[in-house]
């Protein structure tokens, strides 16, 4: 029976590798990768021999039928992405969906992502919470953040580091002085960090200094008595 695998990797330290995803990679007919040259690291890291083939955002419409009837006939197919879970804010969606359509059997490992491990070091309640991925860089940018900001659960989303300072700003035209934020930086890498205070103070904080590396940003819920007036 064939099956597609969508195989989570490090999103910093190679140790969060899981023996089992080790195992599929080296079992799989052919992996498919989102940057074949950041793969081929991590998998040479890992002695894994399998097959390596480009599949990301630029290429996934155009070899997705091929690519299904490939997989319909292999017998272990395996999705990465650079780092973190395929699928989330990342090339994944449109193969799963696919592969289900054609009752080709569709296993999701456990494992690395990013915005899990922030959402607990953010320190705000995690028994509700909004996963909203990358904001659009110009286009309904503002109404997202407008929306957010009446959610009342804890928000998660990713940012780059040079629009950081702009989303901060922002969100505290749109948020207010009191509402507060986590930005979480570098996660299970060297250099890890994690801010928390309000919007003010992460623009103050992060205005003095050059912002690198991968961003998570964790805000907090529309306080109760905001609720009760809204």
């Amino acid at each position: 029976m064939a099956q597609l695998f969508v195989v989570p990797t490090p999103i910093g330290n190679l140790e969060d590798m899981t023996f089992r995803a080790i195992r599929v990679l080296k079992e799989a007919d052919f992996i498919l990768a989102e940057d074949t040259r950041t793969s081929r690291k991590l998998l040479s890291h890992f002695d894994i021999p399998s097959p390596l083939e480009a599949y990301h955002m630029h290429n996934e419409h155009q070899r997705l039928d091929s690519l299904v009837q490939r997989i319909a006939q292999a017998h272990q197919v395996a999705l990465i992405s650079d780092a973190g879970t395929p699928g989330i804010s990342d090339p994944g969606y449109l193969l799963v969906s696919s592969c289900i359509q054609e009752g080709i059997d569709v296993v999701c490992l456990p494992g690395a992502t990013a915005f899990v491990p922030a959402l607990v070091m953010s320190g705000f309640p995690t028994d509700s919470f909004v996963f909203e991925g990358f904001l659009p860089h110009k286009k309904g940018r503002l109404g997202r953040i407008q929306r957010m900001a009446q959610l009342t659960s804890t928000v998660v989303l990713y940012e780059s580091p040079h629009r950081l300072l702009k989303t901060l700003q922002q969100m505290h035209e749109v948020m207010g002085d009191r509402r507060r934020c986590a930005v979480i930086r570098e996660i299970s890498k060297i250099y890890e960090e994690v801010q928390r205070g309000t919007f003010a103070e992460m623009l103050e904080y992060f205005g003095k200094k050059e912002v690198k590396g991968e961003i998570v940003m964790v805000l907090e819920a529309l306080p109760k008595r905001n609720q009760e007036e809204a």
